[in-house]
């Protein structure tokens, strides 16, 4: 395991540059997981609320998504874990999870290209998938002490079926990765603004999304989208009838 002192030193740079100068930041050539190199850093330094910190890998050879699927992390593209104080402190994961999405829709949308939400994570280009965030909250209680959430943005790397790349859509040079890798964390602090907005979150959110209809896994029921719910939930009907789908556990996190 190597840390890039020089591109975390040239990342730093722009950061602080546009503004964005709070930032404590470790960038790996290789690692597991950004995930667990986050969760270490955090034991080794507890917490302490006033500086977002965020981990950055070259390549994940174990890093994770949803239900524990493999998180595929080849060299090229953005992958990162970050732990952030949160404006928010009752806030439902879901509605944490569609904040960072909106915020890195919104980064991608400035270079012209048109993006959809596929709830509850995922950010699509047409019918294939450019990013995926895992969202976390860590509860002291009632209230969230920390948020953490990875965020993996395919760039340069090679994607697997049905994901696409942002080199097949944009001009080689609009897919630098030190400057997605700065757009990832800016629009993490845009996230941290719009949380104090969520209505207007959910708004944009509905918007942006993805498809009309979803099919229910276990039954194999098609259900129509009417929504999604302050907390994030995704709402739907069936004719007369009414359901609503969570997808992340709201539950006390370890104190860190």
């Amino acid at each position: 395991m190597t840390t890039g002192r020089a591109g975390r030193g040239r990342l730093l740079h722009d950061l602080r540059r546009d503004g964005h100068d709070s930032w404590w930041l470790r960038r790996l050539g290789v690692c597991a997981s950004t995930e667990t190199e986050l969760s270490e850093w955090l034991m080794q330094q507890p917490w302490c609320g006033h500086h977002p910190r965020a981990v950055l890998a070259d390549r994940q050879i174990r890093g994770h998504g949803q239900y524990g699927r493999r998180w595929v992390a080849p060299m090229g593209g953005v992958w990162l874990s970050a732990a952030l104080p949160w404006p928010q402190q009752q806030c439902s994961t879901g509605l944490f999870g569609l904040t960072v999405a909106l915020a890195l829709a919104e980064q991608v949308e400035s270079t012209g290209l048109q993006v959809s939400i596929k709830w509850p994570n995922d950010l699509m280009i047409e019918s294939r998938k450019l990013a995926g965030v895992l969202p976390t909250l860590v509860f002291r209680g009632s209230r969230v002490r920390l948020a953490k959430i990875g965020v993996g943005l395919n760039v340069n790397n090679p994607v697997p079926p049905g994901a696409v790349s942002l080199r097949e859509l944009l001009s080689s040079g609009r897919c630098r990765l030190r400057g997605w890798q700065g757009a990832v964390l800016r629009a993490l602090d845009r996230a941290r603004e719009l949380a104090l907005e969520p209505n207007m979150v959910v708004c944009q959110a509905e918007q942006r999304l993805w498809a009309s209809s979803v099919v229910d896994p276990g039954s194999g029921e098609s259900w129509q989208v009417r929504g999604i719910g302050i907390d994030g939930r995704l709402l739907l009907e069936q004719g007369t009838r009414r359901t609503s789908w969570t997808r992340w556990a709201d539950s006390p996190g370890q104190d860190l």
